[in-house]
């Protein structure tokens, strides 16, 4: 049950940095002047509004999630600090307590990171999948040549060696 909670949460997070990314790409004009009344340079607003739509996607698929997160984090921590630092006015405060909490959320998405239903758990089970068929690829090897150096030594009149077979708690 928590992993579907999770699961919906990434999907409610990664849905306000869609939409936020589409309305800076939509509305360029007021998005730079929004960010060059905060002292920064308004060319910003189409980086930051495809950084916000991509890691959106990013976060919808479940790709680099941890890496996202985190980003996203430090992202919207740092537009407390340019965008809603009046913390006198009521509106202001509210927005930089809202981003404080959108930040907690995407920190708690980057300690659950490789969640069910996303590509980074995908792609974790397809390793975990490799590493054992190579594992048993390995071992089947090992007992081949093992089997060939047996045969060797009784064409060669030795003795064949008799490993003893214990089980692993009383080796």
């Amino acid at each position: 049950m928590s992993m579907i909670a999770v699961f919906i949460g990434r999907l409610f997070i990664a849905v306000i940095f869609l939409v936020s990314g589409i309305n800076k790409l939509i509305h360029v004009s007021d998005t730079n002047a929004m960010i060059a009344a905060a002292g920064l340079p308004g060319w910003l607003a189409i980086p930051t509004g495809l950084f916000e739509l991509l890691a959106g996607a990013c976060l919808v698929l479940g790709v680099a999630t941890r890496l996202w997160s985190i980003l996203l984090a430090i992202f919207v921590l740092l537009t407390i600090l340019f965008f809603h630092r009046e913390f006198t006015d009521p509106m202001q405060a509210m927005m930089a307590m809202k981003n404080l909490a959108i930040a907690g959320g995407l920190l708690c998405l980057f300690g659950y990171g490789n969640t069910r239903w996303s590509y980074d758990a995908l792609r974790q089970r397809r390793r975990d999948e490799l590493a054992k068929h190579d594992a048993e690829r390995r071992a089947s090897e090992a007992e081949l040549r093992a089997a060939r150096a047996e045969g060797r030594a009784e064409v060669a009149g030795e003795p064949p060696v008799v490993v003893e077979k214990r089980p692993f708690w009383r080796r």
